[in-house]
């Protein structure tokens, strides 16, 4: 997995962060989990019950020491979310979403619920049509795993 850098840019690697000082590419030669910071939301981003759960998936890549209990919040917010939302393609992305995380593709499943922020908004905030295009029928990226 090759990965190019802007100047200044942090990328989350198994738990640390590096910021580079220069364009640089790196290339990951065995497995490795990662997260760039344009991905990266913070706390207080965490203002829709997506985001919410979008946050605690993201924690498993950022600190490895705390994956068990982000994995645990994460199905708890996940379980709460199929028990409240109607729509059913927002129920079919969240049940995929909980299949990826299960086969621990937690890259695909922030990928995913990033996804799933407009349909989101939509039935949160009003829409005649809440949909999207499926996940089913977009290419997910596999795991961030070189």
């Amino acid at each position: 997995m090759k990965l190019s850098l802007r100047a200044g840019e942090k990328v989350y690697v198994n738990g640390a962060v590096l910021r580079v000082d220069r364009k640089v590419s790196i290339e990951f030669m065995n497995d490795v989990s990662f997260l760039l910071e344009s991905h990266v939301i913070q706390a207080d981003q965490t203002t829709t019950p997506l985001r919410q759960l979008y946050f605690a998936a993201q924690i498993m890549l950022i600190n490895p020491a705390m994956k068990e209990e982000a994995n645990r919040t994460f199905k708890r917010m996940l379980a709460s979310l199929l028990a409240t939302f109607e729509n059913q393609q927002m129920l079919k992305e969240l049940k995929l979403i909980d299949e990826m995380m299960c086969n621990e593709r937690v890259f695909d499943a922030l990928k995913s619920i990033r996804l799933l922020y407009a349909l989101e908004a939509q039935i949160l905030f009003g829409s005649a049509d809440p949909t999207i295009s499926s996940q089913t029928q977009q290419a997910v990226r596999p795991e961030a795993n070189a």
